[in-house]
């Protein structure tokens, strides 16, 4: 590993773990195993916070808090984690409400044969983004991962 960028390295571990501690979570809140969360978006903890949290703490770690690495880590992960609780979640929400309306649609064009209506395939996908908790939870997961990585090296 010593050709490889362990900053990366230690971000895409982070990213790695948060998708699989989603099945832990999963099964915590429902009960079911269900191996496809893994390679979903949304859940607990958030995977994108984990990845940017972890590069920051680890390159904080190495380069000190004063270092210009340290500021572009910080300032774009906080972007991918106020994006991820914020715009994709509106986006999962707008998907439920369209999803919904549809749905109505559907059940009213039964009670009108001249009224056609062809219901499309597929949903929209609703889960895009995190709930704010989801988002704290992989920054703090990432954080601790980042220094530990990063004590590692020592």
């Amino acid at each position: 590993m010593t050709n490889m960028n362990r900053g990366i390295v230690t971000a895409l571990s982070a990213i790695g773990l948060a998708q699989g501690l989603k099945i832990l979570t999963h099964k915590k809140i429902t009960g079911n195993w269900d191996i496809k969360q893994a390679f979903t978006t949304g859940g607990m903890p958030s995977s994108h916070s984990a990845g940017v949290a972890a590069l920051a703490s680890y390159v904080a770690a190495n380069k000190g808090t004063r270092h210009t690495e340290t500021a572009l880590a910080v300032v774009f992960g906080t972007i991918v984690m106020y994006d991820a609780q914020g715009i994709r979640r509106h986006t999962g929400e707008i998907a439920q409400l369209v999803n919904d309306l549809e749905d109505n649609i559907a059940t009213l064009s039964g009670n009108f044969p001249s009224f056609e209506y062809v219901q499309r395939e597929e949903e929209l996908k609703e889960l895009l983004g995190h709930q704010p908790v989801e988002v704290a939870a992989g920054a703090i997961f990432g954080t601790l991962f980042g220094i530990i990585c990063a004590k590692l090296e020592d």
